[in-house]
Parts: C-alpha cells; structure tokens; sequence
C-alpha cells in the first residue's frame, strides 16, 4: 500500500469517505504558495516574540505563582513588558482576571470615557455582546447608564469607509474611536492594518486628542505589523484567541497608551492600587509558553481558513474572504443561506474535534446575543476560538463563522469533516466535487 493509500485509509478510518477526501486533497495541492507566504510570516512574528521575551530577561522566576495582592509580581510585570515590546505599546495589560474578549473592550471603554462624552463606531455595528456594553441594547452597567452616548457610521456598501459620514458624525463630545478589525457576525471585509491605519490618520486629523481603540480579536499575529504600529492608541484581545496560543485557560490584555492601559488597570482593580495589584495564580507558564507558540499556531488556522475558503467557494458558496485574498485575521465565513447545512458544517466541526467529538451541536439562546447561536468548539479550553471552532446566529443569511486549528492538520480534518456530513445530507452539489 502506497503512503497516499495509507493517508486515504486514515481518514476513511476517521469518517471521511473517498469523494470527501480526493476533492479536499486536489484543493490542498494548488495552495502550496499561499501556505509559504504564511509561513514566513509566521517566522517573522515568532523572531519579533523571541526577541522580546529576551529584552526583557524572561527566566525560570517568572513562572513562579503569587497569590493574595501579587505584590511585586516578577512573572506578572515582565509578561505585561513583553506584550507590550510585541505590539510595540507603551504598556500593557495582561491579567487572568479578565474574563473575555469582551469584557476587556468593557474594561478600555468604561476606563477612558466619561459621562458627557461619546464613542464613535466608524465602521458599523459592533459585535453581538458589545451591544450591551454600550447600551444599544439595554443592560444594566451599560455605557448609556453611565451618560456616556454612541454614534454610528456604517460602511458604505462596497466596504470601504464613509469618510464624509464619519467627519460629520465627530464634534466636540466625541472622545473615543472603536475600530473592529474582525467581521465579527458580519458579511464585511476584515480591516487590514494599513486600512486602520488610513483610517485612524483621518480621525487624527480632524481631531488628534480622540482616543483610537481596535477590537484585535482574532488579528494578532496574522500580518508582521500590529494596529498600535498603524497610529491606534489602545488595541484589546484575549488569551484564548490568538495570543494565548491554544495553552492561556482565560485573560485578556489591553496594550497601548500608557495613560490609556492605567486608566484601565485602577478600572480594573481599584483607584489608587491598579497595576500593583492582582495574582498570577499560577497561570504565567501558560501566558508566556502560549505567547510564544502563538505565531505558529495563527499561521495554522491561517492555513485552515484558507483552505475552508477555497473548498466551499469551489462548491458555490459565497465566502469571505474568498479563496485568494488577501488574510486579515482568522476567521472565514461560509453562507449557506439554509439553516440545515449551516447545522450540519459545525457538526462536522464538532465530530472532527478531540474533546466532545461525541457531543450534537445545537442552537441555543446564548447570553449577549439576540438570537439562538450555534456552537461547535470540542476544546480543551472552554470556548477558546483560537482552537478549531464554528459558529453562527441562526437567522438569515446562516453564515458560519469557522476559526482556529491549534495545528493545521485538524484544521484540516475539521474542514473535510464539515464537508463530509453537508456531502451525506445532499446539501453540496456533487458534481461540483468531480
């Protein structure tokens, strides 16, 4: 037996029958240069973590846990020098006691605005769970509550910014930017850094002392620069996306503007303690072996996402982004426009996975969102995107939104797996497959 026959056999073994597998091996083969092009992005982060990691004298010490107040915390403020050389901040907050993604963009809003002044969207609706930290759906704590007010301007509808929208919709109370990079559970482009940086550059120019914050979820490390390279003054994330690199169990981290990244931290403890404040509880290996590995595994869900994208473009599904451009962060949507197959793509996730293969992903009123979720993630870490994972509002077009592989070939195997159940459904056209 041939080494292909052996593999075709494996994945047989596994669910994957042989019309599955010879399409998603010819899709495979024709991406041989897009992959080398990740590849040596990937070694360029790993060298830019390396080098900070050594400027600033990481050692065996600081993986030593503290625990009450963390005084003096030596793994703890190192780690936080380390982000921010990375991102090139001023400073950084990385801690386990943010829970989120989103509590951490709650944190950087609620630290640097007051009653009186307004936040400003430039690119759209937010994400479904920050709806609520602003107030546009009512919750309690919410920005609104506290007499802060928001404004929106949308994309145009070829995507690109509304910049006469955006000059009219700044005036004397706007006092901080958000900036979402990722599509979140929208059909939009992905913001490029140099797009945000455009973008930030025309703010600036209408009003320099605007605080400038992007939502980096799911952006870190998939190009060689970041957002706070590109003139942002914050940029927020979580550990169990992209930085955390598949080993951080919770966190999240605020990085940029020294005064911006304090205001949080006292927000986040308490007046006059901030920073000093707050144990590492014994979860600094993780961080920093998860920091460290976080290249790598970006540059695998990279290749997942691709693949996803070429796969299901080549059987008729609209993706974004399609198959040959341009990679801004790690997500890839696929739209079904039919609620089954959108079902069966993140069973097919879910029976691919490692932890809870066995589990039936079904919808569910999901806390934050205004509609029943989908949710495939069999991970080791609970609800960590960064590892392979679909999911989706279950409402019209039925896009999913596939992420993560904390190697590419789960990735993989996630993404014929997906395939394989719409295949035994009649969902996909197979001639298409021919």
């Amino acid at each position: 037996m041939s080494d292909g026959q052996r593999m075709r056999k494996l994945y047989e073994n596994l669910g994957i029958c042989r019309e599955v597998y010879e399409f998603g091996s010819k899709i495979e083969r024709n991406l041989k240069e897009r992959f080398l092009a990740f590849d040596e992005t990937a070694e360029y982060n790993q060298m830019k973590v390396i080098a900070a990691m050594q400027k600033h004298r990481v050692s065996a010490e600081c993986f030593q846990t503290t625990n009450g107040y963390g005084y003096n915390d030596l793994g703890r403020n190192t780690l936080e020098s380390v982000y921010a050389e990375c991102f090139r901040g001023e400073d950084a907050l990385v801690r386990p006691q943010i829970t989120c993604g989103t509590h951490a963009l709650a944190l950087a809003l609620l630290s640097n605005l007051r009653p009186g002044d307004e936040l400003l969207s430039p690119v759209g609706k937010p994400y479904d769970t920050l709806e609520e930290v602003i107030g546009i759906r009512p919750s309690r704590g919410s920005l609104l509550e506290y007499g802060v007010t928001y404004r929106q301007v949308d994309l145009l509808p070829d995507g690109d910014f509304d910049y006469d929208g955006i000059k009219n919709a700044i005036n004397e109370k706007t006092k901080m930017v958000t900036i979402q990079r990722s599509k979140g559970y929208a059909v939009r482009p992905t913001l490029s850094v140099e797009r945000i940086g455009k973008l930030i550059s025309f703010i600036k120019n209408i009003r320099p002392d605007i605080i400038c914050m992007t939502d980096n979820c799911y952006g870190e490390f998939v190009e060689e620069k970041e957002p706070l390279e590109a003139g942002a003054d914050l940029i927020v994330g979580s550990l169990i996306k992209n930085p955390g690199g598949g080993l951080a169990p919770v966190g999240g981290y605020i990085a940029g503007r020294k005064e911006c990244v304090e205001n949080a931290a006292y927000r986040l403890t308490s007046p006059g303690l901030g920073k000093e404040v707050g144990a590492s509880l014994g979860m600094m290996q993780s961080f920093y072996q998860g920091l460290f590995l976080a290249p790598s595994v970006v540059n695998a869900a990279l290749k997942g996402a691709v693949f996803a994208a070429n796969i299901y473009e080549a059987l008729g599904f609209d993706v974004l982004p399609n198959g040959a451009e341009s990679r801004h962060d790690i997500i890839q949507s696929v739209t079904f426009h039919n609620p089954d197959a959108m079902t069966a793509f993140c069973r097919g996730i879910q029976a691919a996975a490692p932890v809870d293969s066995h589990v039936t992903p079904v919808p569910w009123a999901m806390p934050g969102y205004d509609s029943d979720v989908i949710m495939a993630a069999g991970a080791f870490v609970q609800g960590s995107s960064i590892e392979l994972s679909a999911d989706g509002p279950l409402k019209p077009p039925y896009a999913v939104y596939f992420q993560g592989g904390l190697t590419w070939h789960h990735a993989k195997f996630g993404i014929l797996m997906s395939l394989q159940k719409l295949y035994e459904q009649n969902l996909v056209n197979k001639d298409r497959m021919c």
